[in-house]
């Protein structure tokens, strides 16, 4: 038996329950692992709301992880006992002490990054990765307005943009918020509870508009981060922390001949070397001093529910980090 999160039924940051839960032995193509630092991440909260539905009910949250190789199922070559991996994918179950998991869906974590930065930025850090390197290829001299920029996935943003030599904007809620993301790399900053952003854009870029929307935040930014953008500029929906955009009509892009893309990480790792190459080139610019990850907030695992309800209530920034 070993110590978990589970979730019986879907609502609010009490539903998550300490529980002792029954973990087998690893099958072909399976490692067992003890975990060292979990990921928090919003999804995990969308899974907890019911806005994503889990497969199974009861379920163990988390997405995120990094342990420590206990057991390899027969015939597993490339995987041995004591072998530091991090996950981060579509599986859930990392809200645990030790967990089961495809061998092919980790990574090796390199010995220069601890395993809770390790923690910290695999989700958050492939997210970046594909949004700036992929799903739009940022370059100099490009724009870019980044929503939450103070957040785990924001902060990131603000400053692989910056490094690849675009102009960042970032809104945030506070002025905290506005000097972490001006020392991540934001050259302007919003503070969209004082003043309206889509007015702040239009001023800082003459009313040019932006290449490409990074928005997280969902109901509350899309109409908004829609009429930032320049002609045949790039609306990336990633999240929804604010609530499901309303439905919006193709005809609404037309004006403007706008691309429109709600993607997902999975889709951009889904093979083998897709997946090594955008966790090597996170950890890679991690050690190079490109990306600094901020671990501001650690909670034990057992209190999962009072990290949640300050992720959801926009008291943190940066990372969150659960340690078993």
């Amino acid at each position: 038996m070993v110590k978990a999160i589970r979730v019986h039924q879907l609502g609010g940051p009490q539903v998550l329950k300490w529980e002792d839960v029954e973990l087998g032995e690893p099958r072909e193509g399976e490692i067992r692992i003890k975990n060292k630092a979990i990921g928090l991440n919003f999804i995990d909260i969308y899974f907890r709301k019911g806005v994503y539905t889990a497969a199974t009910m009861p379920f163990t949250p988390g997405m995120e992880v990094v342990g420590e190789v206990t057991a390899v199922g027969p015939g597993l070559t490339g995987r041995k006992v004591g072998d530091i991996v991090a996950y981060a994918g579509d599986r859930m179950g990392s809200y645990a002490e030790e967990q089961i998991l495809p061998a092919d869906k980790v990574v090796p974590v390199p010995p220069s990054v601890d395993p809770i930065i390790a923690a910290s930025i695999m989700l958050k850090g492939m997210t970046a990765q594909y949004l700036v390197r992929r799903c739009f290829k940022v370059e100099p001299g490009h724009t870019v307005l980044v929503h939450a920029a103070a957040g785990g996935t924001g902060s990131l943003l603000c400053q692989w943009a910056n490094a690849l030599g675009a102009t960042v904007i970032g809104t945030v809620s506070t002025k905290e918020k506005a000097a972490q993301a001006k020392e991540d790399g934001c050259h302007h900053v919003i503070i969209y509870t004082e003043e309206d952003f889509v007015s702040g854009v239009n001023e800082m870029t003459s009313g040019k508009g932006v290449e490409v929307v990074y928005d997280s935040v969902g109901k509350n930014t899309f109409e908004g981060s829609l009429a930032c953008l320049k002609p045949r500029g790039y609306m990336v929906s990633f999240g929804q922390s604010s609530g499901t955009p309303d439905p919006v009509p193709l005809s609404a892009l037309a004006p403007k001949s706008l691309f429109l893309t709600r993607p997902s990480m999975m889709q951009y790792t889904s093979t083998r070397d897709e997946l090594l190459e955008t966790a090597g080139e996170v950890f890679a610019n991690v050690a190079s001093g490109v990306l600094r990850v901020r671990v501001n907030h650690k909670y034990p695992l057992s209190e999962a529910s009072q990290a949640h309800a300050e992720l959801e209530n926009r008291r943190t920034t940066g990372s969150i980090v659960l340690i078993p």
